[in-house]
């Protein structure tokens, strides 16, 4: 019988993969994509973001 992939199993396996680096990185790049897209607010930008989505394929409205 094999164990199923619970999240419970998923949280313990990424506190045995995750290093504190790369958890400190997340957050970092996290951080950084939220200050952006708070205070970046010209048009010309949320523009951009939006064909962005669009060509990801994201349906935004």
């Amino acid at each position: 019988m094999t164990e199923t992939d619970t999240v419970r199993n998923r949280i313990v396996r990424a506190r045995t993969d995750v290093t504190p680096t790369m958890a400190v990185a997340t957050l970092v790049v996290a951080a950084a994509l939220g200050f952006t897209l708070l205070f970046l607010q010209d048009p010309m930008a949320h523009d951009a973001m939006h064909n962005f989505r669009h060509v990801a394929g994201i349906t935004c409205h």
